[in-house]
C-alpha cells in the first residue's frame, strides 16, 4: 500500500489529475428559454472558491458498484471508454447522481429497491428509489492543469430537471451556497470559471441542435487546447 505522506510531497505540477464528474440539470422556462442549476463554492475550499459551479466532485472508489436502476446509455458509454475503462466509465456517471444528490438534495432515480445501501446512496434507498444514469448525456471533458494545488479530469454530464424523482426542493449539504436556476444566456454574469464558460458555449452549442463532438479543454505545452474525444 502507498504511503499517503508521500502522496502529499508530490510537486504539484507532476501530481496525475484525479478522475471527476459534474451534472448540468437543465430545465425550459414556459418562454422557451433554457436554465441551468449552479451553486456557489464556499470560501473554506482550495480549489476555486467562491465560484459558481455545477453540482460535481471527485469519484469515489465505491462509484463503480453504485445500485444503478439502468447505466449510461450506449452513445454515452461510447464517448466515455475512448479514454478509459467500462467500469471507471460507470462510476464517473455515477459519481455524478450522487454528489447532485449530496449539494442539492435532487435525486436522478426512478423507484426501486436497494438492497444494503452504503451511506453514499442512502438518500436513494430512504426514497424508494435508486440511481439512474439513462438521462445523462455527456457535454465536455477538462483537465486542470499541471501545478494547481487540486487537479481533476472532469466529465460534465447533463440531464433534463424532468428526470428528478420526487421533491424539487433545492436542499442539499451546503457544500454549494447560493443554489439556484439561472438563464443559460446570463450565466456568464456570474462569477464563474474559465473551464465552465468553455462547457457552457458546449452545452449551448448542443442545445441548439448543433452536431458537435465532445470536446476536452486542457493544457499543453504549447498552450490551451481543446480536441475531440
Amino acid at each position: 500500500m502507498a504511503d499517503a505522506s508521500a502522496k502529499s510531497h508530490i510537486p504539484a505540477k507532476h501530481r496525475r489529475p484525479k478522475l471527476a464528474a459534474s451534472l448540468i440539470l437543465t430545465r425550459k422556462r414556459a418562454n422557451g428559454t433554457t436554465e441551468l442549476l449552479l451553486g456557489r463554492r464556499s470560501g473554506g475550499h482550495v480549489f476555486m472558491p467562491q465560484k459558481y459551479v455545477f453540482p460535481g466532485g471527485r469519484v469515489d472508489r465505491g462509484d463503480g458498484y453504485a445500485p444503478l436502476a439502468a447505466e449510461p446509455r450506449k452513445p454515452v458509454r461510447d464517448v466515455l471508454t475512448r479514454v478509459m475503462s467500462e467500469h471507471r466509465a460507470r462510476a464517473a456517471a455515477a459519481a455524478a447522481l450522487r454528489e447532485t444528490a449530496e449539494e442539492t438534495g435532487l435525486l436522478i432515480a426512478r423507484p426501486g429497491a436497494i438492497a444494503r445501501p452504503r451511506p453514499a446512496w442512502s438518500a436513494f434507498a430512504e426514497a424508494g428509489v435508486q440511481p439512474d444514469a439513462a438521462p445523462l448525456d455527456v457535454v465536455a471533458r477538462a483537465i486542470t492543469p499541471p501545478g494547481r494545488p487540486r487537479r481533476f479530469d472532469a466529465w460534465f454530464f447533463r440531464a433534463d430537471a424532468d428526470a428528478v424523482h420526487g421533491s424539487t426542493e433545492l436542499t442539499g449539504s451546503g457544500e454549494l451556497e447560493d443554489l439556484r436556476w439561472v438563464v443559460l444566456d446570463e450565466a456568464h454574469s456570474l462569477d464563474i470559471p474559465i473551464i465552465t464558460r468553455f462547457v457552457l458555449s458546449e452545452l449551448d452549442a448542443r442545445l441548439k441542435g448543433e452536431n458537435r463532438p465532445v470536446r476536452c479543454a486542457r493544457v499543453t505545452r504549447k498552450g490551451p487546447q481543446v480536441d475531440e474525444i
